[in-house]
C-alpha cells in the first residue's frame, strides 16, 4: 500500500475492518457492523460500567465530545442522560454520518459538527463533558481543555478517558511506530500525564483523579478482569498470598509502555469558588480513597516484611545449623588428624605400587 501516509481515518479503519487477522481489534475497537448491535454492547461492557462509576449521579445535560461512531452517547442515552454529540469528521463510517444514523435507530439526540478547539455551544451549557479518547487527538491541548471548561456548567464533570501517555518524549516515536492505524493516516499523538494536568488546571479544571492503565476496566478493557488479574498472578514475584487488587497496584508500578492509557476526572469550580477551593473539596475525597490504597499497601507491606523475617530466621536456624556441623568436622579433624594423615599415606603407597605393577606389566607385553 503505497502513499499510506495520506489516509483519512475512515480510509484507515476501512483497510483495518477488511483484514482477516485483525477482526478481534475490529470488535474490540468497536468498528464492527451493525453499528447499533456494537454501541449496545459497548454500554454494556466492563469499560462502560467502570465509567459510568465516574460520571456524576443524577443524569442531565451530557456532551459527548470527539463521539467517533457514537457509542458512548448511545451509552449516555441509555443510561437516561439528555445527550448532544459532536463530532468533527463527517464520515458516515467513523464520523458524524455514522452518529447520525445511530442516533436516528435509537435515541434520536441531536449531533453537531464540530473540533474541540472550536465548540459552537453557549458557556455554562452542560452537566458533564465525556471525551473518550480524545485528548490525546488536539491540535492545541490548551484550547481544547478550555473549551471543554468553558461549555460546563459550574460545579461541572470533565472526565476523559482512554489518553494515551508517554513517560519521555523519545518515547513518543516509540508508540507512533506500534500503533496499528498510524502510519496509514498520521493522526495518533501522546502527552505526558504532566501536559494533560497543566491544560486542565489552565482552562480553570480542579483535577479530581488520575486513573493509571491498571486502575481501572476503562484503561484496560476490552481485557477482561480475569486477564488482567492472571497478568498480575504470573508478575507476582512473592511466595506469600496478596489479594488481587494488591497484586494488580503492584504490576502497575512496573507498566512503562509508550502509550499506555490514562483516564483524568475534573471538575469546574462554583461561583465565587476559587479553583484552589475547589481543588482542595475534590482532592479531600480523593484522599480518602487514596489513603485507603495506602492502608492495604501498608498491610502487604507488613506481611511482605513478617515473611523475611520469617525467611531471616529461618536462614540463621540453618546457619547456627551449618556452624554446628562445622565444628564437629573441625574437633573430629583435631582428634583423629594424625591417624588421617597415616591413612592417606598408606592409601597413597598402595595407588602408586598398583600404578607401578601395571607399568611393569604393560613393559613385558612389548619386550
Amino acid at each position: 500500500m503505497s502513499n499510506t501516509a495520506e489516509m483519512t481515518w475512515e480510509e484507515a479503519v476501512a483497510w483495518l475492518r477488511e483484514q482477516p487477522d485483525r477482526q478481534e481489534l475490529v470488535r474490540a475497537c468497536y468498528f464492527d457492523d451493525p453499528l447499533p448491535e456494537a454501541a449496545e454492547r459497548f454500554s454494556l461492557g466492563a469499560e462502560w460500567q467502570a465509567t459510568g462509576a465516574l460520571l456524576p449521579p443524577s443524569p442531565g445535560l451530557a456532551l459527548d465530545l470527539a463521539s467517533g461512531r457514537g457509542i458512548a452517547a448511545y451509552a449516555l442515552w441509555k443510561d437516561g442522560w439528555n445527550v448532544v454529540a459532536a463530532e468533527g469528521d463527517q464520515s458516515p463510517l467513523v464520523g458524524a454520518k455514522a452518529i447520525r444514523e445511530l442516533s436516528a435507530q435509537t435515541g434520536g439526540w441531536p449531533v453537531v459538527r464540530a473540533w474541540g478547539e472550536a465548540l459552537p455551544f453557549a458557556d455554562n451549557t452542560f452537566d458533564l463533558v465525556l471525551a473518550r479518547q480524545a485528548l490525546h487527538h488536539a491540535q492545541d491541548l490548551d484550547k481544547y481543555c478550555a473549551e471543554c471548561a468553558r461549555v460546563l456548567k459550574p460545579g461541572g464533570i470533565f472526565v476523559a478517558t482512554r489518553e494515551h501517555v508517554i513517560d519521555r518524549p523519545e518515547d513518543l516515536a516509540t508508540f507512533l511506530e506500534r500503533h496499528p492505524l498510524h502510519r496509514f493516516y498520521g493522526g495518533e499523538n501522546a502527552f505526558a500525564v504532566e501536559q494533560y494536568l497543566h491544560a486542565m488546571e489552565r482552562a480553570g479544571l480542579a483535577v479530581a483523579d488520575v486513573l493509571g492503565p491498571l486502575a481501572t476496566p476503562v484503561n484496560w478493557a476490552p481485557a477482561e478482569d480475569a486477564q488482567i488479574e492472571e497478568m498480575a498472578d504470573a508478575a507476582w514475584r512473592w511466595p506469600y498470598a496478596m489479594s488481587n487488587a494488591e497484586k494488580i497496584a503492584d504490576l502497575q508500578k512496573d507498566l512503562a509502555s509508550p502509550g499506555k492509557l490514562y483516564t483524568f476526572v475534573a471538575r469546574k469550580p462554583l461561583p465565587g469558588e476559587s479553583l484552589e477551593h475547589a481543588r482542595l473539596l475534590v482532592l479531600g475525597a480523593v484522599l480518602e480513597a487514596r489513603e485507603c490504597a495506602l492502608n492495604i499497601r501498608q498491610a502487604e507491606l507488613d506481611r511482605r516484611n513478617a515473611w523475611l523475617e520469617t525467611q531471616n530466621s529461618e536462614l540463621e536456624r540453618r546457619l547456627c545449623e551449618l556452624e554446628g556441623v562445622t565444628d564437629r568436622v573441625c574437633r573430629y579433624l583435631n582428634d583423629h588428624g594424625e591417624r588421617l594423615a597415616v591413612l592417606e599415606d598408606n592409601i597413597g603407597v598402595r595407588v602408586f605400587k598398583k600404578l607401578h605393577g601395571a607399568w611393569r606389566g604393560l613393559k613385558r607385553k612389548k619386550s
